[in-house]
């Protein structure tokens, strides 16, 4: 899988052996209400990811977030966290891990389709930095 639907705003790398970069891919939330947003997001990384159990995120990056709610048919946990890193979420399912970078909701269509493709890509080792630089990464 290397991308989603287009109306969830996701990229995720391909699948392959080795592991790459901070992050596995994007996500551009049209909100700050992630138990919202996840019920969107879910069904998109299902394939990749089987069912989500359990959501981490950094403390402040979002609006008030219960421990725990139903989303896309099954109860996550959800755990806010100081210590991880700013703009990103940990989303661990059944089957895999993936950990993306957030991009805030008000954040441009170009500059979002470039970050989004940026993250994405196979192989890409690019920082959270480079990654939002708006002069994108660094060659």
């Amino acid at each position: 899988m290397t991308s989603a639907p287009s109306t969830t705003r996701v990229e995720i790398k391909p699948v392959a052996t080795d592991v790459t970069g901070a992050v596995d891919g994007a996500w551009w939330p049209r909100s700050l209400d992630l138990v919202a947003e996840l019920a969107e997001l879910a069904p998109a990384l299902r394939p990749r990811l089987g069912r989500i159990e359990r959501v981490s995120y950094h403390l402040g990056d979002w609006d008030a977030v219960p421990r725990r709610a139903a989303v896309d048919g099954s109860t996550v946990k959800f755990a806010g966290f100081r210590f991880q890193a700013p703009g990103t979420v940990d989303v661990l399912a059944e089957l895999h891990r993936v950990t993306l970078l957030v991009l805030p909701p008000e954040t441009t269509p170009e500059e979002a389709r470039r970050v989004l493709a940026a993250a994405s890509t196979a192989g890409n080792a690019d920082s959270l930095e480079d990654l939002l630089s708006p002069r994108g990464p660094v060659a």
